[in-house]
């Protein structure tokens, strides 16, 4: 299986994984509240329940909160690949 294509520079695919679809949901608005981003989409999580959610944010397209935070971010150096993750 090959993984699938990273999303365009200043766009990041984002992965929410919650016991219920609310709180994914809630996650979601927050992300939105400060970056430009697509439709959610929803799926099971697994045969336990909760909800996985997926979203693309594009950070190009910052609330003005959100600048300060971005421009003092970096990212660590150390693979942080999940064992769930493909």
């Amino acid at each position: 299986m090959k993984p699938p294509e990273p999303p365009e520079d200043g766009r990041a695919e984002v992965r929410i994984v919650a016991a219920s679809p609310e709180t994914a949901r809630r996650v979601a608005e927050v992300l939105r509240h400060c970056f430009a981003s697509t439709e959610q989409r929803s799926y099971p999580a697994g045969s336990d329940g909760g909800t996985r959610l997926h979203l693309t944010v594009d950070i190009t397209q910052t609330a003005e909160r959100a600048r300060p935070w971005l421009a003092a971010s970096r990212s660590s150096d150390q693979d942080r690949t999940q064992t769930d993750e493909v």
